[in-house]
């Protein structure tokens, strides 16, 4: 019995150090600043936020080409950016799903998509794990504020993810409505409604 005891300890340190070095990080909240990172865009460049020394800010959304609901949404993105980019608020959007996992969402199927926006592979899933993201579609609108970004709102882009004809309430309209107006975005956060990431297998 007594020889016992020492694996049973063994088993639970190693259990413990499983948790100990696997760190969950919560991702941003509404504002907190937000890190640069630095991604391959589908033209072959490195592109991070302070690429855009004119940017007031940015739209940040994490998509794919696979899931349904961002592909549902594949629009409405672009209306974003037509709309919001000559305003200083550019989209920039982030794939981050393995590719092992989902093969449709390989660096080489993302450079099909012809976007007047950066469309960038998270290839670590970092800066995806950095930001909080969840699902795709999930967005986040960054203000800039000195030399930094703060997140401004996180969530959904309205509140009807498959007929944009039913929407009733744009949450990043509003938000961006507020946060040009020298407002808090209200609300400042929703529920992501989409697909799961396609995390790495570990």
């Amino acid at each position: 019995m007594k020889k016992a005891i020492p694996f049973l300890t063994l088993c639970f340190a190693l259990l413990l150090s499983s948790f100990v070095f696997r760190p969950v990080s919560e991702g941003y909240k509404v504002g907190d600043k937000a890190a640069d990172f630095k991604l391959k865009n589908v033209d072959g460049k490195m592109v991070s936020l302070a690429d855009n020394k004119t940017a007031k800010g940015y739209i940040v959304v994490f998509t794919c080409n696979t899931c349904p609901f961002a592909q549902a949404y594949e629009s409405r993105i672009v209306s974003l950016n037509e709309r919001y980019a000559p305003q200083g608020y550019p989209v920039v959007a982030i794939n981050p799903n393995d590719p092992a996992v989902a093969p449709g969402d390989s660096y080489a199927a993302m450079q099909a998509k012809k976007y007047s926006f950066p469309y960038l592979q998270d290839e670590s899933q970092q800066v995806a794990k950095l930001y909080g993201a969840t699902r795709t579609p999930h967005l986040f609108v960054l203000t800039r504020k000195g030399a930094d970004f703060v997140v401004s709102y996180i969530g959904a882009i309205d509140d009807n993810s498959e007929d944009p004809k039913q929407v009733k309430t744009k949450y990043v309209e509003n938000a961006m409505a507020d946060i040009m107006a020298g407002k808090p975005a209200s609300p400042s956060s929703t529920k992501a409604v989409g697909c799961t990431i396609k995390w790495k297998r570990a």
